[in-house]
């Protein structure tokens, strides 16, 4: 490894997140709030991210696989550290409240153990939401859009980042590639935000919720989340944005260059579509026997499915109430989360697919020893070494949810919060059941869980391998 090159990444890492605060200290500025801790924060950024970039300056200019899931995994540590800082300066919240919203934002989970959300500084309201919006496409691959211009290549770190089983590069250059998914991801959320703005919600809402919604990160400017708004035009916009946001990316791209022929032939969208509309279906009959009026019921129903499923987090109803069936559907769509390639967290609904015709031959070959039928996605079939790695990335992902849920229920939590806990912070979800439902926050957990949570949230958003590996003594060389 080239840990001289890898700081010197990670350096201007730093010098990246000092740039997106100074948003933020500009709203403070216009809104009469103290900047100075959101400058000070930003000045810190930036110092520390030109110093180390300067003292590791290095001719070399190749990261190699392992210098990948090196920089990746540091600049996860970095965000969240660099993140805090606003928090913690305000005083707002202390060192590990800090720490778990810094990383609940970047993660785009959107856990919070923040309260009286209406009488926050708008300034830390903005950095809550600028967080997740540059979380959701990843850090990373806003990096490598720039990495160029200082002479160094990024495709291992689009591996290493970018979400789902498979990687499918738009252009050749992988540093165009980002581009190209950035300009998408900014137009989808200036579109959004201007859809906001025109049903009634104040601009600096509509911004703060555009940012979010493409991130499927779920931070709102209302203790009350979407539904403190009370507008169905509103919640109707918000859903459409998460179910775009849900979708792979370079489906976008194929749809905005005229490719829409091919766009309806992925299985995957097919798929994603289809469990949004049955779970919202159900939801729909089910309200609505239960005394609720069908508009309101369709509305309640499509948002709740399409903000877990995308494992955005919003809420308009706390569906804790709602019956028992709901709920548990709930919790599947969160552990399936969004399509491959999207900014939601979840196992992608790729690997769910793949998943289950896996199983279904696995089933075949009991009946019909002698019988060969491969695993096909698009008509090919898919390599033996790509479905154990799903398997693999199942049972880790499993592994880490039952570990988790256990630590949880030690400090005597019940096991409805427990499991639900560490369900949404692998899943990158937000709320949970019982104590961490749609109306609840994360507050009452004692620190070491917090930071037992904020770590599953990072794990899950780097798709759970890239933390292991750099885990491994093989990988640190021991």
């Amino acid at each position: 490894m080239n840990f001289r090159l890898d700081l010197f990444v990670v350096g201007w890492l730093l010098v990246l997140i000092g740039a997106f605060q100074v948003p933020v200290v500009l709203t403070a500025l216009y809104y009469g709030e103290d900047s100075f801790p959101y400058l000070f924060s930003m000045l810190l950024a930036f110092a520390a991210g030109g110093v180390l970039s300067n003292v590791t300056r290095t001719g070399e200019r190749r990261l190699r696989p392992r210098d990948g899931f090196f920089v990746v995994g540091s600049a996860w540590v970095i965000a969240s550290v660099g993140g805090a800082l606003p928090y913690y300066f305000t005083g707002t919240l202390g060192v590990v409240d800090s720490i778990f919203e810094s990383v609940a934002g970047f993660t785009t989970t959107g856990s919070t153990v923040m309260s009286k959300l209406d009488e926050a500084e708008r300034a830390l309201l903005l950095w809550r939401s600028i967080t997740q919006w540059t979380g959701g496409m990843g850090i990373i691959l806003f990096t490598i859009a720039i990495l160029p211009l200082l002479g160094i290549g990024g495709m291992q770190l689009f591996k290493a980042e970018v979400p789902g089983p498979v990687t499918d590069k738009i252009a050749p250059r992988i540093a165009e590639t980002a581009r190209r998914l950035w300009l998408i991801y900014v137009g989808f959320t200036l579109l959004e935000c201007f859809c906001l703005w025109s049903a009634g919600m104040g601009m600096f809402d509509a911004i703060c919720h555009s940012l979010t919604t493409l991130a499927t990160g779920g931070f709102s400017t209302n203790d009350m989340s979407v539904g403190g708004f009370n507008s169905a035009a509103i919640e109707w916009i918000v859903t459409l944005f998460m179910v775009i946001a849900g979708i792979n990316f370079v489906i976008h791209h194929r749809v905005l260059t005229g490719r829409v022929g091919v766009v309806w032939k992925d299985t995957e969208l097919r798929y994603y579509l289809g469990v949004l509309l049955f779970v919202t279906t159900v939801c729909t009959v089910v309200l609505t026997i239960g005394g609720k009026p069908f508009s309101e019921a369709l509305r309640d129903g499509a948002f709740q499915t399409v903000s877990l499923m995308t494992t955005t987090g919003y809420a308009t109803d706390n569906f804790e109430l709602w019956p028992s069936l709901l709920q548990m559907l709930f919790l599947i769509i969160m552990f399936l989360g969004g399509m491959a390639g999207s900014t939601s967290g979840g196992v992608k609904s790729l690997r769910a697919i793949l998943g289950v015709r896996a199983l279904g031959a696995a089933f075949d070959r009991l009946v019909h020893p002698r019988a060969v039928r491969p695993v096909k996605y698009g008509g090919k079939p898919v390599d033996e070494e790509i479905l154990a790695g799903i398997w693999a990335f199942f049972c880790a992902y499993f592994l880490i949810i039952a570990a988790t849920a256990t630590i949880v229920t030690a400090f005597g939590y019940n096991l409805e919060t427990a499991f639900s806990a560490a369900l949404t912070s692998i899943s990158n979800v937000g709320p949970g059941l019982s104590a961490i439902g749609a109306y609840d926050n994360f507050a009452h957990f004692p620190a070491p869980v917090k930071l037992l949570l904020a770590t599953v949230m990072v794990a899950g958003r780097l798709e759970v391998f890239t933390l292991i590996i750099l885990l491994m003594p093989s990988f640190l060389g021991w």
